[in-house]
């Protein structure tokens, strides 16, 4: 009996949380996950232990798991602002683009420096239909 009820509170923590992650994850605004800047990866990083811990111990008062995705999703549409008026701070918080292909020809020092393959790079301009380096003016990673 009592692991029923265990199960039927998991299951109802469940059915709450998603609709708010999803509230919230809109709220945040919508970016596909490739592009995500670094701050944002750690907030969905972030987002996933907190309500992970909270489907998987009963124990955890609810209230605070809902205040606690509340709370990180204005945190994450403040820093997003920020970032946005004041470009040093974006700079602090996110990674810089490196040039890794400029005028045809790859900068290996930037490439070490990212810890990218030339394959890397290879595959990534085959994604994008460009098969001859030479047709590659300037790309950033």
């Amino acid at each position: 009996m009592h692991l029923i009820k265990e199960l039927l509170i998991v299951i109802g923590r469940i059915v709450t949380i998603l609709p708010l992650m999803l509230v919230i994850t809109l709220y945040m605004g919508k970016r596909s996950i490739g592009e995500l800047p670094v701050f944002d990866f750690l907030v969905i990083i972030i987002l996933g232990a907190v309500v992970g811990a909270d489907i998987a111990d009963p124990e955890i008062e609810h209230i605070h798991t809902a205040t606690a995705i509340i709370l990180i999703g204005f945190f994450q549409r403040i820093v997003s602002k920020l970032k946005i008026k004041y470009r040093k701070f974006g700079h602090l918080i996110t990674f810089e683009p490196t040039i890794v292909i400029q005028y045809g020809k790859f900068i290996v020092p930037n490439l070490t420096k990212i810890r990218y393959s030339i394959d890397n790079i290879f595959q990534m301009l085959r994604e994008k239909e460009v098969f001859d380096i030479s047709d590659v003016y300037y790309n950033s990673k």
